[in-house]
């Protein structure tokens, strides 16, 4: 890829919920601010220091600032269900202002990128600074041997879900994965590659990606619902602190109604979100989304929890997206598959996963109308805050002890 030629070039090369969260703050919630601060969890493992790329980093975003929606890709959004109409009449409008983001560096080489404005627009950065670092990081470590490395692990993959797809029982639900690795991939030409060799290599099992542009081109299912932020923004809205995991599901049934029912429970861990997830949600929801945390645990509190509230579990789907790759994901198939439906997000290990240590970099929500935020996260080394005064109070709240010194 030439260096002249924007990394970003299309707004719709981001995940689905970036357009389904952005639906529901624009429509009830328009005037919340949000903070969004970058850290990068693997800091001392990078070849190089992120700093080194600042200059970069700093022009993508000029370009990405200039960025519209086509009329095709306006059509595009139309056309899915639970898109409403004023909001592609707003996205038409839509545009990225650069003043809403700073980048700077300190003296050991880190990089620093904050988000700040109207959430209608801070929150739509996230994903595209992410696959921009990222793919201006690799730039410089690419080689032909990577790429052929790359290639040779592709096609293993793609080897073994046609093993899988020959095995899998025709009496058992589904075994479903999908590209969830937007965010941390090597590079946009490479994401592609990827879906397309994995989708003919077992069309009954690659669902779709979660990357909408890529979604559209090859004419596959766009795949997401909601995020940490979405949940993480009602701590700050006008809502008891205690009440924050019920306010945002229910202003996403207001939203929705029915569509988009796979539910993040990580926010305050799986504890504490069943504590709030009652026979309503239970009811509304088609199912769980899995971030955080043992994978097994979590299903067997979730089927635990169903079978409490006398819901038939085998109707709900569990959707696994933390760390997986695809024999983990058919693991975990095999162990739920009489309990639950299924179905799998795979994100860096699908799309960067080429010899090299990846980046852990992030990009979360760390303050809401002038209010902490914080995600306990169901992994000590997820949780993200600035404020540990906010998080102790969180922890008190919610009933969540102080995780054991590692």
């Amino acid at each position: 890829m030439s260096n002249n030629t924007p990394i970003i070039r299309s707004l719709l090369d981001t995940d689905l919920y970036k357009f389904t969260m952005l639906q529901v703050i624009l429509h009830q919630f328009p005037q919340a601010h949000g903070v969004y601060e970058f850290r990068c969890r693997n800091n001392d493992q990078t070849v190089y220091p992120l700093a080194d790329i600042k200059a970069d980093l700093e022009r993508e975003l000029d370009w990405l600032c200039e960025l519209k929606l086509t009329q095709d890709e306006l059509d595009y959004l139309r056309a899915m269900r639970f898109i409403k109409s004023d909001f592609v009449d707003y996205m038409e409008l839509f545009q990225l202002k650069r003043r809403f983001v700073k980048v700077s560096t300190d003296d050991t080489g880190r990089l620093h990128i904050k988000v700040e404005g109207p959430m209608i627009q801070a929150m739509f950065f996230e994903i595209y600074i992410l696959a921009i670092v990222n793919e201006l990081y690799f730039r410089r470590l690419e080689t032909p041997e990577v790429l052929d490395e790359g290639e040779r692990r592709l096609q293993a993959k793609a080897e073994r879900l046609k093993e899988l797809a020959s095995i899998q029982n025709p009496n058992d639900p589904p075994f479903l994965i999908s590209d969830f690795g937007t965010r941390r991939r090597y590079n946009l030409a490479w994401q592609e590659h990827v879906i397309r060799t994995l989708y003919a290599a077992a069309p009954e099992i690659v669902r779709g990606t979660s990357n909408v542009f890529l979604a559209k081109k090859l004419g596959i299912t766009p795949i997401g619902t909601m995020a940490h932020e979405f949940l993480q923004a009602f701590q700050a809205l006008d809502f008891r602190l205690r009440d924050f995991q019920k306010a945002a599901l229910e202003s996403w049934v207001r939203e929705y109604r029915g569509d988009l029912g796979i539910a993040l429970t990580d926010v305050v861990g799986m504890d504490a979100f069943l504590r709030d997830f009652d026979l309503y949600f239970a009811k509304l929801f088609d199912g769980l989304r899995h971030d955080s945390g043992d994978p097994y645990v979590w299903g067997d509190k979730a089927y635990a929890h169903y079978k409490k509230l006398k819901i038939d579990s085998r109707t709900k789907m569990l959707t696994f997206s933390d760390g997986l790759d695809i024999d983990k994901s058919w693991a975990l198939h095999q162990y739920f598959k009489d309990r639950f439906k299924t179905s799998f997000g795979i994100g860096t290990n699908l799309t960067n996963d080429m010899g090299h240590t990846t980046l852990n970099i992030v990009l979360k929500l760390v303050e809401c109308n002038g209010q902490s935020v914080a995600k306990l996260s169901d992994s000590p080394g997820k949780t993200m805050t600035d404020n540990d005064t906010f998080l102790a109070y969180l922890r008190q709240v919610f009933q969540i002890p102080e995780p054991e010194a590692q």
